[in-house]
């Protein structure tokens, strides 16, 4: 008796295991949006308050940016003050502040513009990593703590100029090396995607020092370089650098690279565009082709409406993965999601991190946010499995609309 009772206890244990196992969420159970129709669903009908929902979309309104809807005339008032601060790529009106808020995949609301492909400034930041991670994905970067210089041979400028060089330009350089000083030779790709390299030099016209230009200005042209991974700088320069970089590692245009291994196998639409400078072209084979930035610093930078920017969010709050297609490894946006030594409350580009609840107090602290100028933002969070774009809102609206979306979960 006590041995078939023995048995009994095992086989219950066994049930139960298996039975708790049958209730987690398997990947084909999970939503994924098609091409060209995603899934609405009301508040209501997944567990949320429709009320705290229409209160978040209500103050996500009426916190929209102050600032000007052109974003050449916001340009010429903010980063076009900096030394060699024209713009230099395409610039776009923007649209009404704008947001949708996605649980379980399913849409359950947008306002504004959400079809409008505006600036979506250093977001495309997070694109530039995504595609980095795709040629460590594909080792075509064996490590990110491999120097970057090896990888990145001399360039060749695209430009119309005389066949011949005039004599003033005897024994000048006739081609780009961004990786070549002995401070460039020691970066990693690890410390680029953490924006803490330190680069140094001028590239499409830009000297690193301008970007965001210390107060003192004897420390512009004659300054002691960081050794490489050990201080955070935001600098769009060294973004560029970086896309200079793994356009020559892939060997193509960057947009066809994300088109192809990331926004097609998600269902984005045809519309987005990933721009560079008019001065950004190099040749490839024989091909110009255009290096893309980091952002809209200078202008230029990816232009892209809010749905298909929630079709990226998704992807980076499912780790990688689209229906049965892991697109960007999970241990990539594990290490994307890693703060790095020197910010806490950054990860790789531009995975701005919610450590110690202090970016968005509201929210949890393992959730992350992809971060643009203007502001836009992608929020992911795992926790309650939810992602909200928000466009053209005040940095406390943020807080307040996300804080007001998770009381919906309460």
């Amino acid at each position: 008796m006590i041995k078939h009772s023995r048995f009994l206890i095992v086989a219950l244990l066994i049930s139960a295991y298996c039975f708790g196992q049958s209730q987690k969420p398997t990947n084909s159970s999970l939503y994924y949006p098609k091409a060209n129709a995603w899934e609405t669903r009301s508040p209501e009908t997944v567990g949320l308050s429709a009320l705290a929902i229409q209160k978040a979309i209500q103050i996500a309104q009426q916190a929209e940016s102050t600032n000007p809807r052109s974003m050449e005339e916001n340009h010429y008032k903010t980063f076009g003050k900096e030394p060699f601060g024209d713009g230099i790529g395409p610039f776009e009106d923007r649209g009404d502040q704008t947001g949708i808020i996605v649980y379980k995949g399913y849409k359950i609301a947008e306002w504004g513009n959400p079809l409008k492909c505006d600036m979506t400034h250093s977001v495309a930041k997070s694109f530039l990593s995504a595609v980095v991670g795709l040629a460590v994905d594909q080792q075509l970067i064996h490590s990110v703590n491999d120097l970057v210089g090896p990888y990145v041979p001399p360039i060749e400028l695209f430009a119309i100029n005389p066949v011949t060089k005039p004599a003033e330009q005897f024994k000048q350089p006739e081609l780009l090396q961004p990786f070549n000083t002995p401070h460039n030779k020691t970066i990693t790709w690890e410390s680029m995607l953490r924006q803490t390299s330190d680069w140094e030099g001028t590239l499409w016209g830009k000297p690193d020092w301008a970007d965001r230009p210390d107060a003192d200005a004897k420390k512009w042209l004659n300054r002691t370089r960081n050794i490489q991974g050990t201080v955070y700088e935001y600098n769009d320069v060294r973004v560029n650098a970086l896309a200079l970089a793994i356009t020559n590692v892939f060997r193509k245009p960057l947009p066809q690279v994300l088109k192809q291994y990331i926004m097609d196998p998600i269902g984005a639409s045809n519309t987005w565009r990933w721009t560079g400078y008019r001065n950004s072209w190099i040749v490839l084979d024989g091909q110009p082709v255009q290096s893309v930035s980091g952002g809209g610093h200078w202008g230029g930078g990816m232009f892209i409406h809010a749905e298909d920017m929630a079709r990226f969010g998704l992807l980076t709050l499912r780790n990688g993965q689209w229906n049965n297609q892991q697109l960007l490894s999970e241990s990539w946006l594990k290490q994307a999601r890693t703060p790095g030594p020197a910010n806490a409350e950054y990860g790789y580009m531009n995975f701005f991190l919610n450590t110690n609840r202090k970016f968005l107090p509201a929210a949890p602290a393992s959730a992350f946010v992809h971060v643009g100028n203007g502001n836009n933002i992608i929020y992911v969070d795992q926790e309650h499995d939810l992602v909200v774009v928000l466009r053209w809102i005040s940095q406390a609206g943020m807080n307040q609309t996300i804080e007001a979306i998770l009381a919906g979960f309460k």
